[in-house]
């Protein structure tokens, strides 16, 4: 479906045009509809799939549509990350429209708490909020949202596994009954169903491709001892010239130990860990999406908050401790019906993790061999393996 059957505003479409958008993405054409009906939506895709424009698109139709003052809709996130990528979003859809945003998070300075200040008491037409930071200026009571007509929880299971369960029920309890509600997730789990229960009303629910990596995406691993992971890295990064890699590890010590690895390989390398200021991450984020720096190094901070197309290579240097968590690492690649490949690096320890995540993608996952310079690697037995100390198998193998 083309992004002009939706019949949007002119201006809109222009917006729509100029970023390059022409064909609609199954939960774009799935979604968009509903919303400007005034559906509430429970929008459960896989990331990369296209869920941001399905909600900016309608609402700012809504906003070019209908007389309005104050804020028109809130848009509610887990990080500082997603906050800035939807804020720029809104931004290039809505260059030609004069539909305005404001991104609130935590980490600025005083005269960025005073503009966000101003954008609550009705000084942009769409809100996009950490929790925490948001909560902070309610707390302060001057925040106008009694002409919100959209509340949108964007990964949603992502914020309840970040433990902002009870700060998105206060933030309901600030708006008006009569809303539009819409909730979207990359998995579904029962917290979730909870949450949806509480705020939303007959909503209708789409799944597109839940909890398994895009088609586009060319996935391997490679068995090894902890002492070849670096070893095997910049063999990958050296073989093949790529200009747009992220290294995914599970510690700040591990981005601060592989970041200067690659470094001392000559390698146009950044590092990004909440151990940063947010000016010294932003500042990395753009050199990556410049070329400036080719491979970034980062913490699970950034699995779901960074939207960058032509990412050709993601590398789990450590296999996430949650299975989902790799349909969003991986997701970082292939977005938008596009290639891309994924390797993901096991140590003996790993396996019966690893294990589980091919279990919930239901995929037999090819585990390729070592560059012989690195050595002997030992063998994939995850029904042996170590487990971390996380408990047996909750699945069977089908």
């Amino acid at each position: 479906m083309k992004f002009t059957e939706f019949n949007f505003h002119d201006s809109l479409q222009e917006g729509i045009a100029a970023m390059g958008f022409e064909n609609a993405t199954p939960i774009q054409e799935q979604a968009i509809p509903l919303v400007l009906k005034g559906k509430d939506v429970i929008g459960c895709a896989q990331t990369g799939t296209g869920k941001t424009a399905a909600f900016l698109l309608p609402i700012m139709q809504h906003v070019l549509q209908h007389d309005h003052k104050g804020v028109v809709a809130l848009v509610v996130v887990p990080t500082r990350e997603l906050a800035i990528q939807i804020d720029q979003q809104v931004e290039g859809l809505g260059y030609f429209t004069g539909v305005g945003s404001v991104a609130i998070y935590g980490g600025g300075d005083g005269s960025s708490f005073e503009q966000e200040k101003q954008a609550l008491t009705g000084g942009t037409d769409i809100i996009i909020a950490t929790p925490g930071r948001l909560i902070s200026h309610l707390n302060l009571g001057y925040a106008k949202f009694d002409t919100i007509k959209f509340l949108v929880l964007d990964e949603a299971d992502r914020m309840l596994d970040m433990g902002f369960y009870d700060d998105l029920v206060k933030i309901v309890n600030y708006l008006p009954k009569k809303r539009n509600n819409l909730l979207f997730s990359a998995t579904m789990p029962p917290k979730i169903r909870k949450l949806a229960n509480q705020i939303l009303t007959d909503p209708e629910e789409i799944n597109i491709a839940i909890s398994k990596p895009a088609e586009g995406v060319v996935q391997g691993a490679f068995m090894m001892y902890e002492s070849q992971k670096i070893g095997l890295i910049t063999h990958l990064l050296s073989a093949r010239k790529m200009e747009s890699v992220i290294v995914f590890c599970s510690t700040k010590k591990a981005v601060t130990q592989v970041t200067a690895a690659l470094k001392y390989k000559q390698l146009k390398v950044g590092g990004i860990s909440s151990d940063l200021e947010q000016a010294d991450r932003e500042k990395i984020l753009r050199q990556f999406k410049n070329g400036e720096v080719e491979v970034l190094v980062a913490t699970n901070i950034m699995a779901r908050g960074i939207d960058i197309d032509g990412i050709e290579l993601v590398i789990n240097y450590d296999v996430p401790r949650d299975a989902e968590e790799y349909v969003h690492r991986v997701g970082r690649t292939a977005r938008a019906n596009t290639k891309g490949i994924a390797f993901t690096l096991i140590t003996e320890d790993d396996q019966n993790d690893f294990h589980k995540i091919e279990q919930l993608i239901e995929t037999e996952i090819r585990k390729l061999p070592l560059p012989v310079s690195l050595g002997e690697a030992p063998k994939y037995n995850p029904r042996t393996g170590p487990s971390r100390g996380r408990g047996k198998f909750n699945r069977k193998r089908k």
